[in-house]
């Protein structure tokens, strides 16, 4: 039995080593131009190469982002840069434009494509058009009910299909979004978004008298335009049987430590599918997890049906319940410390909480004992990125994080 896909995002390279670390079975990144996330770190063509090599070499698989919405003067480059990803072994195209799906199947035909979500695909005989140009998989608008995407698959049964599973979700049609264009003049849909959705906002009336007056969208707060986040973690099962073969997590902007929280998390509940079918969901484990890093009030969207209660209307999001103190960057299996690097303030006495694959998970330990590259005692840790010494009998290995409860 084919297990179903966990794709991950990775912003970096470093983000990408996290992201197969802590269980995911692919990962999905952009290059420095043609995708949507142009803020994101990304990956020079060198870097690609060397994420190809490393992806294959763990027998995982790797995707790149080719999403914008080309311009007569991208042609040319994507033509080139298709070239270049099918000759690196990229293993599929992520590409929303009709045109630059023509093109691709044309000039790198050996390159799967995967049509993406800002292609709002939203019916069987949208997929039954992409499947006769000979792509390989369809990631569905975000949109869908879990009814209409088992409608799909049983319509075209040999197309692959990708759903988001977690993340943030886009208050427009499937991130075909104008806000962050019209408020700023940074295009969205040619990776430049602002997230200006995740703004405070207003309402005012206008009275000749008094000028603009104060309008409170409720008593909630003026977050009017703000997505809840998404979490299926719960339908696991439901959406295999519908005929999905890749659960995706949003987020190439996210932090590292978000990545390893939520990737293990799904990796696990996941896996406990596989073991133990819907039992895997009487585990609070996997829930709590994604409540230690930072997100927006849950939704399940459109996935069960229609639904009118998907906006975040409290606040941007939550900080979490943990707060990411530090990466291991080398293991203490042959001596008495382990060498890490710092991200947030701790001290000689904080308890921390171990976040691994292994089932180190979730083990805590208090700080004895704390030292500089020079062997120099540090009682605060308090130089962001400063490498150092942790002295613990609590195995660590390179790879795992360090959190603590805020």
């Amino acid at each position: 039995m084919k297990r179903v896909e966990l794709l991950a995002p990775a912003g970096d390279m470093q983000k990408l080593k996290t992201a197969l670390y802590f269980g995911a079975d692919a990962v999905y990144v952009g290059g420095k131009a043609l995708s949507l996330r142009a803020n994101a770190g990304n990956f020079t063509d060198e870097e690609l190469t060397e994420a190809v090599n490393y992806t294959h070499s763990l027998g995982k698989k790797i995707y790149v982002t080719v999403n914008i919405f080309a311009r007569n003067y991208d042609i040319e480059n994507a033509e080139n840069y298709f070239k270049f990803l099918e000759c690196i072994g990229i293993d599929g195209a992520i590409i929303s434009d009709i045109g630059l799906i023509d093109l691709c199947r044309k000039v790198a035909p050996n390159l799967n494509v995967n049509v993406s979500t800002q292609a709002n695909t939203q019916n069987y005989k949208t997929v039954q058009f992409y499947e006769n140009l000979g792509v390989k998989r369809v990631i569905l608008a975000r949109e869908l009910s879990l009814k209409e995407i088992k409608e799909i698959h049983e319509k075209v049964p040999n197309m692959e299909i990708e759903t988001f599973i977690h993340g943030a979700m886009c208050i427009s049609y499937s991130g075909r979004c104008l806000l962050s264009d019209f408020r700023t003049g940074r295009k969205s849909n040619r990776g430049e978004c602002v997230q200006a959705c995740r703004w405070n906002y207003e309402i005012r009336e206008k009275n000749s008298e008094c000028g603009y007056m104060e309008m409170e969208e409720d008593e909630r707060g003026t977050y009017i335009l703000n997505s809840k986040d998404l979490n299926l973690l719960d339908y696991i099962g439901e959406m295999i049987d519908s005929g999905i073969c890749s659960f995706k997590i949003e987020g190439r902007m996210k932090s590292e430590y978000y990545l390893a929280t939520v990737i293990n998390a799904y990796r696990r509940a996941i896996d406990g599918y596989y073991d133990q079918g819907v039992a895997y969901k009487e585990n609070p484990l996997y829930q709590l997890e994604l409540e230690k890093t930072a997100h927006r009030e849950f939704t399940t969207a459109y996935f069960l049906g229609e639904n009118d209660r998907t906006v975040n209307y409290d606040d941007s999001q939550s900080k979490g319940t943990h707060k990411f103190i530090a990466t291991v960057l080398e293991s203490n299996r042959d001596r008495d410390y382990a060498l890490i690097e710092m991200r947030n303030r701790f001290k000689v006495g904080d308890e921390l909480e171990v976040l691994s694959p292994s089932d180190r998970f979730n083990k805590t330990f208090t700080v004895t004992k704390i030292a500089d590259e020079k062997d120099k005692p540090v009682e605060d840790a308090k130089l962001v990125q400063q490498k150092l010494k942790l002295y613990t009998n609590t195995l660590l290995d390179s790879g795992d994080i360090l959190r603590i409860k805020i």
